[in-house]
């Protein structure tokens, strides 16, 4: 069977897309139970984190690396709420135990893949990943009309990009820096897949060097631009009974545009499916249990893309996969903290900082709740 036919079986199995069945976050006790469930989901991370150290990629680190600062945001707002003292322990708890592993797994990377490693190093640094204290929601006015084909995306040119404004790369150059092809290809209108994920990326991290100058003085305008038809790509993949080709990119769409501000990626019901998604024993996310041989077939399709457009994507023999269990704790990490930032106040949410009324007018973007 074709790859489209299998994506067409899978929208005619998929199942309706149904409520969040978890507590509501209007009471304490709500938010706790909800706060627990995802550290659950953590610790068990975590730990298969420490068993595969010497396995995990550099994406798998990065994961890990935005969770430490992900927890470490929860922790401080949780310690001000003496009904939330037991989480913001845990998730210190759990923050300490990420510092050494993951300065051991930086280790083992410059063994196993130095130049790659040399190349991308501020983004496993502490410190290089900060959070946002402004929150907005997407607009649906931005998304595409039509999509380009994910078949024209080329890891390898949006990686030469990312070094060159990194300034990591051989020629010296200084960080911030942006060629012609770089700026063509980083702006380019209807990309999808992990080519949107990539431009977002880049204009991400173009903030968190503290990029201003020219293109980047626009950053806020293509975030809100990227993360909108992330969002869109999003519910497409909701609609389809999140089948499994799908799960990798929606959950780096939930990471990527949570770092970015966007709380409406912070939906009770998307986070109810990752965690349904975790391998339990293992600990890791990756590849479901196939007990079909269409569904194994869709699987293996879906392997031979992620390798392709990830180049270093490590999958192991028990089915985790580095880089979807980076995606899932950044993921998840990113609903501690959004859960953390909109605490109860007077039996309703109290919303953070919202942005100032001037970005809805010159960039398309408006303030926003969470995420329902």
């Amino acid at each position: 069977m074709s790859s489209l036919g299998l994506l067409l079986l899978f929208l005619l199995l998929a199942p309706p897309v149904l409520p969040s069945t978890l507590p509501p976050l209007d009471t304490p006790e709500g938010k706790a139970t909800i706060a627990d469930l995802i550290l659950s989901a953590l610790e068990r991370a975590t730990s298969f984190l420490k068993k595969r150290l010497p396995e995990v990629n550099l994406d798998g680190v990065v994961g890990f690396r935005v969770l430490e600062a992900q927890l470490e945001g929860a922790r401080e707002e949780w310690a001000r709420d003496p009904r939330l003292q037991p989480q913001s322990l845990r998730a210190e708890r759990l923050a300490g135990q990420l510092a050494p592993l993951l300065h051991e797994s930086i280790f083992h990377l410059k063994l196993s893949d130095p130049q790659y490693l040399r190349e991308f190093q501020p983004t496993v640094q502490p410190g290089f990943w900060k959070l946002p204290h402004v929150w907005t929601h997407t607009n649906t006015s931005m998304v595409y009309p039509t999509f380009e084909p994910e078949d024209s995306f080329s890891e390898e040119h949006s990686d030469l990009c990312m070094v060159q404004l990194l300034g990591t790369g051989t020629d010296s150059g200084q960080p911030c820096e942006l060629s012609d092809f770089c700026r063509t290809l980083m702006t380019k209108p209807g990309c999808s897949g992990y080519c949107l994920s990539h431009q977002l990326l880049f204009f991400l991290s173009a903030r968190m060097k503290g990029c201003t100058g020219g293109l980047f003085r626009q950053s806020q305008h293509y975030m809100n631009l990227f993360c909108a038809n992330m969002m869109d790509l999003n519910r497409r993949a909701e609609a389809i009974g999140y089948a499994y080709v799908t799960r990798d990119i929606f959950m780096e769409n939930i990471m990527l545009c949570g770092i970015g501000g966007f709380s409406d990626f912070y939906k009770l019901r998307w986070l109810e499916a990752i965690l349904s998604w975790q391998k339990l024993q293992e600990g890791c996310f990756g590849r479901p249990d196939a007990e079909d041989e269409e569904l194994a077939k869709v699987i293996e399709h879906q392997q031979h893309n992620l390798r392709r457009v990830k180049r270093r994507e490590k999958q192991f023999a028990d089915g985790c996969s580095s880089h979807n269990t980076a995606m899932a704790v950044a993921s998840l990490g990113g609903f501690l903290y959004a859960l953390a930032q909109y605490p109860p106040a007077n039996g309703e949410l109290r919303q953070a900082t919202l942005a100032p009324p001037a970005a809805t007018n010159t960039d398309g973007s408006t303030p926003a709740t969470p995420g329902r």
